[in-house]
Formats: structure tokens, sequence, C-alpha cells
């Protein structure tokens, strides 16, 4: 069992959690997720790690309700226990394994919307740690949704926070306060892109006429997380990837977003799910070795 140490509700429907979790901890690197279970019938929820201490032996994560798992998640209070807590799963951030000479020398742009915060959280606070200052934008559509700000400000070298409807900060989505950093004079080596969908996808075709690479990370389509059930299916590059397997994260210019996106939407119904199977074949799983659709 898993001990929850600490809870907070950071805004509407969007929760933090401690967890003890020392095995975890000791091996986490920033861009990786774990795989929790409230008990031993209940539904595997991937989520990305927005923090981890590999002294204290904690990892926390920050989730949104979504649907039956999440909210049996939401009522779990400090000293309850998480049945399983599996991690770390998947690849860490390119820029981790970068000579760090190298690494010091780029100028990097973080973009978060939403919930995304969380997973981009840890990655500039491994920079900030090595004495890398990056740029951080953060959106969200309302003050009130706004997560991590003061967590935010301590680890970045500028952060920039915006609101869609303009209730706090600069107003506007985010690709406007890219295009306005740009006009500025500000340069970018690299982008890293982390939230919603359709936010990623804009945010892509917005650096692609900037000729910025940029890096997104697909954990909002993922559901299984070990690459069995199909879900994070998506081209890369006109390749067949898994987001949970081969990813999360991915060279954002080469993702077919819009074919990610109507999957999404298909994936949702037993009907859908089946229509999938049946067409994608063997290629219809990821490569997580037990299930066979990888052979």
């Amino acid at each position: 069992m898993y001990k929850i140490l600490e809870t907070k509700e950071l805004a509407a429907n969007i929760f933090y959690m401690v967890v003890e979790a020392k095995r975890v901890a000791k091996a986490c690197k920033p861009g990786q997720f774990v795989i929790v279970r409230t008990d031993e019938e209940a539904e595997r929820i991937p989520l990305t790690i927005c923090d981890y201490d590999a002294e204290k032996g904690t990892v926390t994560i920050v989730f949104q309700i979504v649907g039956a798992g999440t909210q049996i998640m939401s009522s779990l209070k400090a000293g309850d226990s998480f049945h399983d807590f599996v991690g770390p799963l998947g690849c860490p951030s390119e820029f981790v394994e970068e000579e760090m000479e190298a690494l010091k020398k780029k100028k990097m742009l973080f973009v978060a919307g939403g919930v995304g915060t969380a997973p981009v959280y840890p990655q500039v606070k491994w920079l900030h740690e090595r004495g890398i200052d990056a740029d951080v934008i953060v959106g969200a559509k309302t003050k009130d949704l706004l997560i991590l700000e003061e967590e935010m400000k301590n680890v970045a070298g500028n952060l920039y926070v915006t609101t869609d409807d303009g209730s706090y900060g600069r107003s506007g989505m985010v690709t406007q306060t890219i295009t306005d950093l740009v006009n500025e004079g500000n340069h970018y080596d690299v982008c890293v892109a982390i939230g919603p969908m359709i936010m990623m996808k804009f945010v892509c075709k917005l650096t692609k006429e900037l000729g910025l690479p940029t890096i997104v990370s697909l954990n909002p389509i993922m559901v299984d997380g070990t690459g069995m059930c199909g879900a994070c299916r998506v081209t890369v590059g006109g390749k067949v990837k898994f987001a949970c397997v081969d990813g999360p994260e991915f060279d954002g210019h080469q993702v077919n977003f819009d074919e990610a996106m109507q999957r999404q939407q298909i994936y949702k119904t037993a009907e859908g799910r089946a229509f999938l199977k049946a067409k994608e074949g063997d290629t219809h799983h990821g490569g997580c070795g037990n299930c066979g659709g990888d052979k």
C-alpha cells in the first residue's frame, strides 16, 4: 500500500496529492508517469509526475476529475492509501540525457495549458536545479483554474501567465503570448508544450511557422498506460507510435493531431473501440509484450 501524505484541491475538480512511494521516487526523471489504482478492483489510471523527492521517498501527482476513477481518487484523504502506485513509466524528457554544457547554451520555452502545468513543473525545476533558467507560459481558461503559479515562479527564469478570458495576467491564448515574446526579440532553441490536445495542435502550428522545434507530451490520450488497450495509438512522422510505450513525448511537428483527436472521440464508446480494433488489426496495440498485439 502507498500512503497518501498530503492532499489539497488546487482548483475546481483539480487535486494535488503527495504519496509515499520510495522506490518510485528514487528512479523518477522529468517527463515520466505513474499508474495508480485505489483498490484491487479499480481501473488503472496513468498520471504524469508533478514532483518527486528521492530523499523523502515521495511522489506528487496532480489530476482532474474526468471519470469514475478520478472521482473516487478525489475523495481520498491524507492517511489513506493507494493499492497500486507503479512507475516511473515512459521515456524521460530528451533534454535529461543531453550533455550539460550543450544544454546550458540552449534557450528553452515551456508552454503549459491547464493541468498540463503539472508535468511541465518538474522539467523546469530539474533545469533550474542545474542552473538553467527557462521561460514559461502558463495558460488557463480563467484565473480560478490556474494551478501551481507560485511553485512555477520559484523555478522559471521568466513566467508569463495568460487567461483566455483576460481575468488574470495576459489576455488570450498561449499562442498569442508566444507570438508576443518572439516579436519582442526573444529567441528560443526549443519549445516544450504540454496541455490539452487542441492547445498543443495550435502551438505546434505556430511554432512550425516560426521554425521553432517543439516537443509535446501526449499523456492526455493515455488510458491503460502499458500499450495493451491501443487507446494512445498515434501517427508520428507517418509511423505508428504509442504514447505510453514510445513516449509520452514526441516531436510536435510530426504528430498527426487531427487523427489523434478524432481517435480519442471514437475510443470513448465500446462500439468505437471494437471498430478501431477491427480496423487496425495487429497494429492496434502497443509494445507491452504481454497482450500479443505487438507480435
